[in-house]
């Protein structure tokens, strides 16, 4: 009789020895140091594989696979063990790759080693792969046991569904393996993991027996997914049960009370640490680290952290980043220099951190240094750390290093697309911003609620409603739209496109307000120069329990400047400091003097600007030259232009501008000369005006007697029948804007063909008619053009939008929102 086992077959001689003479020459063979496999019977009792077996075993143990792979390929016997050990030694070093190219060879797998590879999927973070190989394995027909279940599940995460989890469940119960408490473990903690704590909380209270793992599991599932009170009250459920708390528990319970920003509930836990004798545990000492520097008790962090008998990378990365959070720059740098002279691995370091710290200092030569830190130890290949230099180069405005660093990025995830529009967007380059979100698109990756806030940011700007919808469908489709941050962008977005109704909707619909959207709300309807509606918005948030902040006052303080409220400026300004505590800004003072000098109450605006606590700035010095050329005080105006003119720095040409629109106003045209010689001399250069219109998904963008639209000739005749209909109605040029010293009849051509009628124009020949018109201008729009567009708005029967640097003026009927005081 033949005796089949695997793919061998027992030798004759050895069928014809008796079993108990076998079985003394392979323990003989045992004692000359030839290991004999446990599995050897399978092999047919071929000490030939068991001697080859047990060098393979001491070649994969000692990392040598190279070696093994090749001992294995020149085995001209194999058995499934001698597979298995060569796959588990490429899983231990984490190259799955080979692990599954060599299991794709193996003819008849068996249980093992499908659990050997699913467990190196699991292992590198790879569950999709995980779960696809155990699908493979039922399909095979090969029967999993509870190793295979308790492996699978280990990997489990977000990207893995509660259905695919109540699959292998289902398998698990068919299989009898539902009561054993490890698989079942396995199973809470799996269900917890992919955010289906319904079911994992089922099965959780249907257990007929828990351990301090089950336990462990929930509170840690409930901790992450942030339902920080249901893990306090597990906790509590746990120690009435009298199970012991783990490490993993007191770290989870920690970062409870980290998100339900709890100090009291720390200090006990930090007391059950204690009585536990867990306090010397580095995993739980970092959990105490992280909690105290979140709470701006770095003193406490810090005394924790010089206390604790082991320390670790974590332990110096959350102190250096509690530090930094705290601005506690200093200390940061010193304890950066103090985790060089430490053995940690330096990959480690919180090298993010302090990129984030360069970043936000702009301080390029710091970033360079870490960057060149970075490249020495490796660590710029690390994801977070690659997003961080190009956040970093980024806001320093270093492009050309930052199209390096993103073009060799191993893994672009939205990170680094975000970083990127968002330094875009604060350095003003909203097209450039645009045209990244774009791209990102393209590679089919989807952006998160930064990346859309700060999209929306540049939509704002630019006044792209048309694609500042479009992003708005994709946070609905993202599920975004609960989130406060996008919400408010969103409002924002709308109030600076023109769209007061679509912001205030948007409000309306963020579940959860914080002042962060209150602001919005207030700022929508101070732009839109509805004063009262500012003031009652600032009002019902103070009644909804939330406090005002320094960016609240600025907003309410703006719309009193656009209606010159005085007096209601005065106050808001006294409480904001007397009631509220808080220091006001070079900002508050800027617009506090604003409303003064546009009432032309110069003696209180200079009494001011004597008390601020620092020096006045740019801003405030135009805000009066500006007043000073309204109200024709042309002795305030020169002092205030010697101020600007004497600056270092100055953004811009404006200055001088205004000066000399002052001397041009007055006639005083050798002045003009002598203003515009010293702007030639100073190198500074006038900011070209324009205006821009969105049509049909296409911005359309015009100068002051622009000829190069290709519509331009329609544009002109248009803009002369408007002409004559405006004579019609009284209509008269103000020539005064028109500061040139020219003929009168040149004057009013100049003025006819300013930017933001010629916008006006287009959109009146390229959209039907009583469609509404939103017109965006670079510079304040001149008294002849607002009197103008009131005309043309009762011409044409149109609201007509133009929103101007300053604010925005809704024109309907020949009258406009400002009520003529701007």
């Amino acid at each position: 009789m033949k005796l089949d086992i695997g793919k061998t077959t027992l030798t004759s001689s050895l069928k014809k020895l008796p079993f108990s003479y076998v079985l003394n020459e392979l323990f003989h063979a045992h004692s000359a140091q030839v290991l004999v496999d446990a599995r050897s019977i399978k092999t047919g009792f071929n000490l030939n594989i068991c001697r080859t077996n047990y060098q393979l075993k001491e070649l994969v143990e000692r990392g040598q696979i190279h070696h093994a792979r090749q001992l294995f390929d020149q085995m001209s016997h194999r058995n499934s063990c001698s597979a298995n050990m060569l796959i588990s030694g490429y899983v231990k070093l984490g190259d799955v790759d080979n692990a599954r190219k060599l299991f794709d060879g193996i003819s008849d797998p068996t249980a093992v080693s499908w659990t050997i590879l699913i467990g190196g999927y699991s292992q590198r973070k790879r569950p999709i792969e995980a779960f696809k190989l155990y699908r493979e394995m039922c399909r095979y027909g090969t029967v999993p046991d509870h190793v295979t279940f308790a492996t699978l599940l280990s990997g489990c995460d977000e990207t893995v569904t509660g259905k695919e989890i109540v699959q292998v469940h289902d398998h698990i119960v068919k299989l009898g393996f539902d009561s054993m408490l490890k698989v079942c473990n396995s199973l809470v903690d799996s269900y917890c993991k992919s955010r289906s704590f319904g079911l994992g909380f089922r099965l959780f209270k249907e257990m007929p027996v828990r351990d301090s793992v089950t336990f462990n599991a929930m509170i840690s599932g409930y901790s992450k997914d942030g339902m920080d009170q249901q893990a306090v009250n597990l906790f509590k459920e746990m120690q009435h049960l009298g199970l012991r708390p783990s490490d993993f528990t007191f770290a989870a319970l920690l970062c409870a009370s980290t998100c339900l920003d709890d100090v009291g509930l720390a200090e006990q836990i930090h007391g059950l640490v204690v009585k536990a004798n867990f306090v010397s545990d580095v995993y739980v000492g970092n959990a105490l680290l992280d909690f105290y520097s979140k709470h701006d008790c770095m003193d406490d962090a810090r005394k924790l952290f010089d206390e604790m008998p082991e320390l670790d990378g974590v332990s110096y990365n959350i102190v250096i980043t509690g530090y930094v959070w705290n601005g506690l720059l200093k200390e940061a740098f010193g304890l950066f220099r103090g985790l060089h002279l430490t053995r940690f691995d330096q990959r480690q370091f919180p090298f993010a951190t302090m990129l984030s710290l360069a970043a936000n200092l702009s301080d390029a030569e710091m970033g360079k240094q870490i960057h060149a830190q970075t490249i020495l130890t490796k660590a710029d290949t690390d994801v977070l750390v690659g997003n961080a230099l190009v956040d970093m180069y980024a806001k320093c405005n270093r492009y050309r290093e930052v199209n390096v660093i993103f073009a060799n990025l191993s893994h672009r995830s939205s990170v680094p697309w975000t970083a990127l529009i968002s330094a875009y967007v604060q350095n003003e380059c909203y097209e450039e911003a645009l045209a990244v979100f774009n791209e990102m698109r393209q590679t089919n990756v989807w952006g998160d609620q930064a990346t859309f806030a700060s999209t929306l940011k540049a939509c704002a700007s630019l006044s792209l409603i048309s694609l500042g919808k479009q992003i708005h469908s994709s946070i609905i489709r993202s599920g975004f739209m609960s989130n406060v941050f996008s919400g408010s962008a969103l409002l924002d977005m709308y109030a600076k496109s023109g769209s007061l109704k679509d912001a205030i909707l948007s409000f309306h619909e963020i579940p959860n307000k914080n002042v962060v959207s209150w602001n919005a709300l207030i700022s929508a309807y101070a732009q839109n120069g509805d004063d009262k509606a500012t003031i009652r918005s600032f009002d019902e948030m103070i009644q909804s329990g939330l406090q005002p902040d320094s960016v609240s006052f600025l907003c309410v303080l703006t719309a009193c400047s656009h209606r010159g409220l005085v007096q209601e400026a005065l106050w808001f300004f006294s409480s904001m400091t007397e009631t509220y505590k808080l220091v006001p800004k070079k900002e508050h003072y800027a617009s506090v003097v604003d409303v003064l000098c546009r009432k032309g109450k110069f003696d209180d605006a200079e009494n001011l600007i004597t008390k601020m606590p620092f020096e006045p700035d740019e801003i405030i010095w135009s805000s009066v030259l500006n007043s000073c050329r309204i109200h024709k005080n042309q002795d305030l105006a020169k002092k205030a232009a010697d101020k600007l003119f004497n600056m270092d720095v100055l953004r811009d040409a404006a200055a001088y501008v205004n000066m000399s629109n002052i001397y041009a106003a007055a006639g005083q045209w050798h002045e003009v000369g002598k203003v515009k010689k010293a702007m030639r001399e100073r190198g500074v250069k006038k900011v070209p005006a324009y205006s821009w219109v969105e049509i049909k998904h296409k911005v359309h963008v015009f100068t002051a007697n622009d000829m190069t639209h290709p519509q331009s000739e329609d544009i002109r005749r248009k803009i002369d029948t408007l002409g004559k209909r405006m004579e019609e109605e009284g209509y008269k040029p103000d020539t005064s804007c028109a500061l040139h010293n020219v003929d009168e009849d040149i004057k009013i051509e100049s003025l006819r063909y300013h930017s933001e009628r010629l916008a006006i124009a287009y959109s009146l020949i390229s959209t039907p008619e009583g469609t509404p018109i939103l017109v965006m201008k670079n510079l304040r729009a001149c008294t002849d053009c607002h009197a103008a567009i009131k005309v043309i708005s009762k011409i044409v029967g149109r609201k007509i939008t133009v929103r101007d640097s300053s604010r925005f003026h809704h024109f309907k009927d020949g009258l406009c929102s400002c009520e003529d005081y701007w």
